[in-house]
Formats: structure tokens, C-alpha cells, sequence
């Protein structure tokens, strides 16, 4: 571990600050690092910074336990990603509330050409799960990855039918990555290791108590390029989520229910309310995201060409495709801070190699 990596995880260690403050301190600091050689003073001058702060940044606490996490994670096999890492994903980089760090064990690529996240219901009824299984197996010739959140009913339910047919998988935690919650999922959480990845943005012994999980629910949503709600009550974690993709304005859909299925309340409220799409089948998914159905070949040789990519032209293309629109190359000057002429360049090229699609007025949009 190299210092700047050994500072910016300490920083997730310092008394009284938060993903945002985070990312503050290191924009106006010019590193991590540089963080910890500044004076209190100079701290306290950054708006958000209070004292116990810059003592808490001046001790030596947060690099102790930095050191200590950082053994953990070797041992366990676990890679941290933080948002300025090539590796972390270009979803939530955009995100004025993303996680500044991630903790990620697994093998597989987290910015991927599509994902869809399904949520709903810890209770699932039959008529959940048949939802779920047509739905994924709908999906594979799109060979999306799915998220959810390893909970009891639909999440579970959505990670072993992606696992049965072969689909990478993410499931997205609210504890620490050494305390599997519900328990039970153990195995499951053991075998999506393999086909996909586990992920948090908490430490090591964080326990899976109740506010972690609008926290976690935030990372399904940002994720996703599309939020699937399958079945859901009233109220709970699956509307939760539903909320926050509409607030990141991604595509949120519902399965319809039977009226008279509690567990069908929240879906039907959602398409009623129009803050979801309605849908019955894939086709209504592929029609509203605008997708084609691709071999996995054409899928494959996509994401060949996104591994490929240079910086620059990985962090347009992650516009691109968090936008989900096509987007005015004014827009993207302001989103990149690259000069036009320089982006002009640079879609050029991301055009030649078939990733980003060129429209009339100057707009942009990705594959």
C-alpha cells in the first residue's frame, strides 16, 4: 500500500466526516496525502471542517486502523477501490452522495454495458419469484449483471436465478464484508464471489444494523441502470430504493399485482403514481432503455473495447452512460473540464471505435 492509498483510507477513519467531506478535503488539498501534511488552520478554512475534524486528522488513529484494515482486506482477498480509482464505478462516480470508497471481493468488471437492479419484498409470494425467474432468464441474451442486496425474498431469489443461468451477479451489502447478512445466504453470498462480486462501502465489523441499509440501498440504485421492483408492501426498503433511482433519474420499473396482494401495494402505487415504468415483459425493458438484443459475442467485443479504453476516454464514456440520454458536447466540456476541442478528439475516436453514438446538434450518447 502506498501512501496516497494508505491516506485516502485513513481519511474513512477521521472523527466527524462523511463520503462528501471526503472528496472535498482531496479536491482542495490536491491528495490524500496532503490532507495530513496541512495545518489545522489551513483545515478549518475548508467549509464543513470543524475542530474535532483537524484533531482527529493531526492524531495518529486514523492511519493505525487504516494499516489494520488494509491487512484485512490482503488477507481476505478483497480489493479496495476508491471513486478516483480507473476500477470503481463510473456510475456512482457522479453521484453528489457516492461512496467515496468501496470494498469489492470477486472478479468482475463494475462497469459493465448493462445493469439492472432488482428489488421487492422480503416475503415473496410464488407469484414473486415467477416474476423474477422469467425475468432473469429474459435477460440473459442482454447479459446484464444483476444487483441486489442479498436480503430475504426478491433479492435472494433475483442472485440464484442469475447464478442458475450463468449471469454475473453483485450483491450489494449493509454490513462489513466479514459479517454476511441474513446468515443464511452464506453460500449463496460464497458462490456469487465466483460469478460476480460482493460489495460495501462499510469497514470491517460493521454490523447490519437498520441505518445501513438506506445507505446500501442507495449503491443498488446508483449502480443500476434500470431499478426492477418486483414485489413490494406499502412501505420498506424496496420503495426506498425505488425513490432514490427516480432522484438519480434512472429508469424505475414495477411488476403489476393482484389488488388484493398487500405485497402488490407498492408496485401498483408506483406505475399509478407514474414513478415506475409498467412491466410485463422484457420487451417493455428493452423498449424504454432502448436496447437491441445482442449475441454474447457482440457483448463481449463491447466490453473489450470499454476494458481498452483510455482514462479520458473511460471517464466520457462513464457520462455517457450514468446520463443515459444524449448529451449536448457543451454539456460533457462542463462535465469532463477537457477543453472542446480536446473532447471533440476524443468522441471522434470513441465513434470510430463503435462505443458512442453521434446525433444531429452536437449531442452524444453511449452504446
Amino acid at each position: 500500500m502506498d501512501q496516497e492509498r494508505a491516506c485516502f483510507l485513513a481519511l474513512h477513519f477521521v472523527d466527524g466526516i462523511g463520503n462528501a467531506l471526503i472528496k472535498q478535503l482531496i479536491l482542495h488539498c490536491g491528495s490524500a496525502k496532503e490532507v495530513f501534511n496541512q495545518s489545522g488552520r489551513e483545515l478549518l478554512s475548508v467549509p464543513g471542517i470543524r475542530e474535532i475534524v483537524t484533531q482527529s486528522i493531526r492524531s495518529q488513529s486514523p492511519m493505525q486502523r487504516a494499516e489494520e484494515e488494509w491487512r484485512k482486506a490482503e488477507s481476505h482477498g478483497v480489493q479496495i477501490l476508491f471513486f478516483t480509482d480507473a476500477g470503481y464505478p463510473g456510475r456512482l462516480k457522479l453521484l453528489d452522495d457516492g461512496p467515496s470508497m468501496l470494498y469489492v471481493k470477486g472478479n468482475t468488471n463494475l462497469n459493465t454495458v448493462r445493469t439492472i437492479g432488482v428489488v421487492g419484498t422480503r416475503r415473496a409470494t410464488s407469484y414473486g419469484k415467477e416474476c423474477v425467474e422469467q425475468l432473469i432468464a429474459d435477460l440473459v441474451p442482454y447479459q446484464a449483471h444483476i444487483i441486489s442486496g442479498l436480503a430475504y425474498g426478491i433479492d435472494v431469489h433475483a442472485h440464484k436465478e442469475a447464478l442458475r443461468h450463468g449471469l454475473t451477479t453483485l450483491a450489494i451489502l449493509g454490513s462489513g464484508l466479514d459479517i454476511i447478512y441474513p446468515s443464511d445466504h452464506r453460500d449463496t453470498a460464497a458462490r456469487i464471489e465466483s460469478q460476480g462480486a460482493l460489495i460495501t462501502e462499510k469497514p470491517y465489523g460493521t454490523m447490519p444494523d437498520a441505518h445501513n441499509f438506506p445507505q446500501r440501498n442507495r449503491i443498488i440504485a446508483g449502480m443500476s441502470d434500470a431499478l426492477v421492483v418486483v414485489e413490494a408492501s406499502e412501505k420498506g426498503g424496496a420503495l426506498i430504493t425505488a425513490e432514490i433511482a427516480n432522484s438519480y433519474n434512472r429508469d424505475v420499473f414495477a411488476i403489476p399485482g393482484n389488488i388484493d396482494n398487500p405485497y402488490s401495494i407498492g408496485c401498483n402505487r408506483l406505475i399509478k403514481s407514474h414513478k415506475a415504468n409498467l412491466l410485463t415483459t422484457v420487451k417493455d425493458l428493452e423498449y424504454i432503455m432502448n436496447w437491441t438484443e445482442q449475441s454474447g459475442q457482440t457483448i463481449t467485443q463491447l466490453q473489450l473495447a470499454l476494458d481498452n479504453l483510455e482514462p479520458e476516454e473511460q471517464r466520457v464514456v462513464n457520462i455517457l452512460r450514468q446520463k443515459n440520454r444524449a448529451v449536448a458536447i457543451d454539456e460533457l466540456c462542463f462535465l469532463t473540464q477537457q477543453p472542446q476541442g480536446i473532447l471533440a478528439s476524443l468522441l471522434l475516436t470513441l465513434e470510430f471505435k463503435n462505443i458512442v453514438v453521434a446525433h444531429p446538434g452536437k449531442m452524444f450518447s453511449s452504446r
